[in-house]
Formats: structure tokens, sequence, C-alpha cells
């Protein structure tokens, strides 16, 4: 791989974390559960972009790190529909306060 190309790479995603980090920062505690539901949506887009990378097969390095990052992404989609489904529930109607 190109080392130009890397470390282009390298700073676009140091760029999205910066600002992805300052967006949730800034958001309220009222929008938790559509917040998730949206982090969920680009975790889903994050497994599909991440399979394309470890299909490939390139190099050992891209089929590891594709992965961890089919890994990652699917432990983060399956842990935000348990944390809205538990936040959601927090709200029927017809459940007796204990």
């Amino acid at each position: 791989m190109n080392t130009d190309l890397l470390i282009s790479h390298l700073w676009v995603f140091l760029l999205a974390t910066f600002v992805g980090l300052l967006v949730i920062r800034r958001v309220s505690p009222l929008l938790h559960t559509p917040l998730m539901s949206l982090t969920n949506a680009m975790s889903a887009i994050a497994v599909v972009g991440s399979l394309v990378v470890t299909g490939r097969q390139q190099s050992t390095l891209s089929t590891v790190l594709g992965t961890v990052a089919v890994t990652a992404s699917m432990i983060n989609i399956v842990g935000g529909y348990l944390i809205t489904y538990r936040m959601l529930s927090m709200f029927r109607k017809g459940k007796q306060a204990k």
C-alpha cells in the first residue's frame, strides 16, 4: 500500500472520530434512544464495508483488521439494540413500579 494513501486514510479516520465524539457529546439524554438507532444504522454500514475488505483478502493485515471491524461492529449493533429495547420497555404502560 502506498504510504501517502495510508496517511490520508488515517487522517480521515482521525477527523471522523473527532467529529463523531463532538457530535455525540452534545446530545441531550432525552435523545439517547434515537441516537442509538442512528449509530446502529451506521454500524450496519460499517459491517458491510468491513465484510468487503475482509472478503478481498488482499493481505493478511487487511483480513485481520476487517475481521476485527466486523466483530466490533456486530457487538455494537447487538448491544445498542439491547439497550434501546430496555430503555423503551421502561416507558410501556401497564408495568407496576416496585
